[in-house]
């Protein structure tokens, strides 16, 4: 029971939600546009799942093995920090995860294109791969991206752009210049995620040399970039909405910014890092709220 509760430390189930909000605003986008797929969508929320937990693993091996997660870090002990798991045990969890993620994707497209849309087929695959390669590079080797401030380009292109945009493809394939909107929504709130979770480690990657966007321009600017990934979000949610809506109730996907107001209040009023750490669940469920709400609105 010990090594299932090591395992799911590592796995850190409450990432999820966050990682299918973008599968669940794409299948809305598809329904929107009569496109729908019950197969697709449960592969496509597996194959997600199955990527973000390769990311979880891989982010608590490399951040374990660089040192980054010790004493100095806020929040939940990691699986290698408390000892629970070995390098071994973690790196064989890494190639495990790998290798579902792999059939998944495989499962998937098979799913959506078959073998007469090869062209779609081969595409995906390669984007598959590269979504692979980005959650084991984010902290994982000498290159590490995560470790010289790129975190958050790659996570508005992956949870953003192909994560609301390549599911949608998945359904309808094609896509529409409106649809980019909810895809820059769930991005600005995904880097929001991020970025919080860096200036609640600032002090302690600073220390690590993890060059975070929040170590390169300091505690209070990291605010500041807060708040405009946020109310970006917000904007281009509200142009989305005011553009395509038919009936009043789907301006209520944009109650799920009002808790998120509220957590900007509270980032606003935090003059330590330490307690940045319960906003972090906030904003992730805020953003799964929205999709839920978009979901329900736009179908």
């Amino acid at each position: 029971m010990r090594k299932i509760g090591a395992w799911l430390n590592a796995a850190r189930p409450r990432t999820l939600p966050l990682s299918i909000s973008g599968v669940i605003v794409g299948t809305a986008l598809a329904d929107f546009y009569e496109k729908n797929n019950l197969l697709i969508f449960i592969l496509a929320l597996f194959t997600t799942i199955s990527f973000q937990v390769t990311s979880n693993f891989a982010n608590d091996y490399g951040d374990g093995v660089k040192g980054t997660d010790n004493s100095d870090r806020i929040g939940p002990a990691r699986a290698l920090q408390s000892g629970r798991l070995t390098r071994k045990a973690l790196k064989t969890g890494i190639v495990i995860s790998i290798l579902i993620s792999l059939a998944l994707v495989l499962a998937l497209l098979y799913a959506s294109f078959g073998l007469q849309n090869m062209g779609y087929f081969l595409l995906f695959a390669a984007l598959g791969l590269v979504s692979i390669w980005a959650a084991i590079k984010y902290t994982v080797g000498k290159s590490a991206y995560g470790y010289k401030g790129l975190g958050d380009i790659f996570v508005f292109i992956f949870f953003g752009l192909i994560g609301v945009l390549g599911s949608m493809f998945l359904y309808t394939k094609f896509l529409t210049v409106l649809a980019w909107l909810p895809a820059i929504t769930i991005g600005m709130l995904s880097v929001g995620v991020l970025n919080l979770n860096n200036l609640r480690d600032c002090v302690s990657d600073k220390k690590a040399n993890k060059n975070t966007v929040v170590v390169k321009i300091g505690f209070q600017n990291g605010k500041r970039y807060h708040y405009a990934l946020l109310t970006s979000g917000f904007l281009s949610m509200f142009i989305f909405v005011l553009s395509s809506f038919t009936n009043w109730y789907q301006w209520l996907v944009l109650i799920a910014f009002v808790p998120i107001a509220f957590h900007i209040r509270n980032v606003y009023r935090a003059k330590e890092p330490v307690l940045l750490d319960p906003e972090l669940k906030k904003l992730a469920l805020s953003t799964f709220l929205l999709s839920l709400l978009f979901y329900t609105t736009f179908n």
